[in-house]
């Protein structure tokens, strides 16, 4: 009987520990996602800006593999961990737009573009956060 509830105890505190390193986890790639777009909109090199991009672009896939606090309990397929995803994937989709851009060299349209990455994060921060 004892073992039982050591065990029980030990299954809990495992479960919520885990749910917090899911919400490190996804801090850590947020910070990542703002680290790189003030990267992309400061920079003047389109090597740097390539790089923050791609930086930005592991961060938002990686992003899909946690679960933000508000949807915490929500099965996998519901409508909104579904809506989550389609706003990360929005992300992704813009982060290349802006890569492809900075790759030709088109710095000033790749910024111009990056605008369209703040208005997705706002978008989703006002759902999720």
């Amino acid at each position: 009987m004892r073992n039982k509830h050591v065990i029980a105890v030990l299954s809990l505190s495992l479960l919520f520990s885990s749910a917090s390193v899911f919400a490190a986890d996804l801090e850590k790639d947020m910070d990542a996602l703002k680290d790189g777009l003030s990267v992309v909109k400061k920079t003047s090199d389109a090597q740097e800006m390539h790089t923050a991009l791609g930086k930005m672009r592991q961060a938002a896939t990686d992003a899909k593999q946690s679960t933000p606090e508000k949807l915490e309990g929500q099965a996998a397929d519901s409508a909104q961990i579904k809506d989550y995803h389609a706003g990360l994937d929005s992300l992704i989709a813009q982060i290349d737009v802006v890569d492809q851009l900075a790759q030709a060299n088109k710095l000033d349209e790749a910024k111009a573009e990056a605008k369209k990455l703040e208005d997705i994060r706002n978008a989703n921060h006002k759902k999720f956060r």
